[in-house]
């Protein structure tokens, strides 16, 4: 009895005597994990660069939100016809062949003659975007059990996140070699991952082992999803971080320390990193919290302080406060990164990829939008102006979460 007791307490153990331990996470939950880790790597020397190398092109801050925004479109537009195209062919395929018309994108912007060709380069890369996350989020929703759907997010995010330790640092280094080097670099680690997912993840497209598994599963009608609160607010909450995370972040904060702080990219990079470190340490005690408290308590209290650490983030003196302020945004974004998604599973079921859809075109709205009305507030008055309209976001994100339903939780 004491040993079966011990047993219940660990949420991998086998509740039947005699069969093997049941693992927390299933193959493809790990595979999108390491995929996440070199798209991240990738992603993260490109960061600390692009504004900068896009203003080499002898253009503004409007032009400089509009490359960042044409990603954004183009994975807007796109977004829809990935649902169609998972039936078809499969999760694993349209994401191998999504990262692969990023990584050949990416290749090209390093080898850009003018700024017309590096802008069409990034909406073409922002294609391969859409078949990439749309695919790997349907995927992981499928598969992810509705008690740990969180720490299956938060695990796959967790990849992102390590990544994202590492990319920014890389970057800078690369940096200073040319500003054309973090992209080559970037297409290198996208053509790993790509093949990682064509060879090792199990295709869930119709017909497949997996969408047989799932064949049970309960699927909620689109229109019932879309009058679910938590689908609402889920939606809502990717908008403001497609705002503030993708758009304003990325755009302004690789501005503000040169223009502002008089330091140099090397400086965003090292401040970038700090804050990954932050959120990383914070994405499974996070993961946690949302899977066992709730998703809306998460939602509300995340949204809150990321909205307090933008505003702030205009005033910082130096880059220590920066980086300090970086990273209270950082333990707000392990938080913000998982409740949304694991929201979404819970009102549009095991296999809900029009709402994926739906909810990673909300975050794409807000990355369309907020580079460029950041990029015009910044020219118009100020940074200041820039970061407090996108930190308004997060307020009204945080405000709307308390008309989702209270959760009641066992703890796993």
């Amino acid at each position: 009895m004491r040993v079966a007791g011990w047993m219940r307490g660990r949420p991998w153990a086998s509740a039947v005597p005699g069969t093997s331990p049941k693992p927390r996470l299933n193959r493809d939950v790990i595979v999108l994990g390491v995929i996440a880790f070199f798209v991240m790597v990738g992603f993260g020397v490109v960061v600390p660069v692009l504004p900068v190398y896009v203003q080499s092109f002898g253009v503004g801050n409007l032009e400089v939100g509009a490359v960042v925004s044409a990603f954004a479109l183009m994975r807007f537009v796109f977004s829809p016809v990935c649902g169609r195209l998972i039936d078809w062919a499969g999760e694993r395929t349209i994401l191998a062949i999504g990262i692969g018309i990023v990584a050949l994108s990416s290749g090209l912007v390093g080898a850009a003659d003018s700024y017309l060709q590096l802008l069409l380069l990034r909406g073409a890369g922002g294609i391969g975007s859409a078949m990439f996350s749309v695919s790997a989020m349907t995927l992981l929703l499928r598969t992810a059990e509705p008690s740990r759907r969180a720490r299956a997010i938060g695990f796959y995010q967790g990849g992102f996140l390590i990544g994202g330790m590492a990319g920014p640092a890389i970057g800078s280094l690369l940096a200073t070699i040319s500003l054309t080097a973090p992209f080559y670099f970037y297409a290198g680690t996208l053509t790993i991952a790509g093949l990682i997912g064509l060879f090792l993840l199990r295709s869930g497209g119709r017909g497949s082992a997996l969408a047989g598994a799932d064949a049970s599963a309960v699927r909620a009608p689109f229109r019932e999803v879309l009058r679910d609160e938590r689908f609402r607010a889920a939606c809502l909450a990717n908008f403001a971080q497609g705002w503030t995370s993708l758009g304003v972040r990325t755009t302004l904060i690789p501005l503000f320390v040169v223009v502002v702080l008089g330091g140099t990219s090397s400086w965003t990079g090292i401040a970038l990193a700090a804050a990954a470190v932050a959120q990383a340490l914070a994405l499974a005690p996070a993961a946690r919290f949302v899977d066992t408290v709730g998703r809306k308590p998460a939602i509300i209290g995340a949204f809150s302080v990321a909205g307090l650490s933008i505003v702030a983030i205009s005033f910082a003196p130096n880059i220590w406060v920066l980086g300090a302020l970086l990273c209270v945004y950082g333990v707000a974004a392990a938080f913000m990164g998982t409740a949304p998604a694991a929201a979404v599973g819970d009102a549009a079921g095991a296999r809900g990829g029009r709402p994926v859809s739906v909810f990673s075109m909300c975050a794409d709205a807000g990355a369309i939008v907020g580079p460029l009305v950041a990029g015009l507030l910044v020219d118009s008055f100020s940074f200041s102006a820039g970061f407090v309209v996108g930190a308004a976001f997060l307020f009204i994100a945080a405000a709307y979460a308390l008309r989702m339903p209270s959760e009641r939780r066992v703890a796993a």
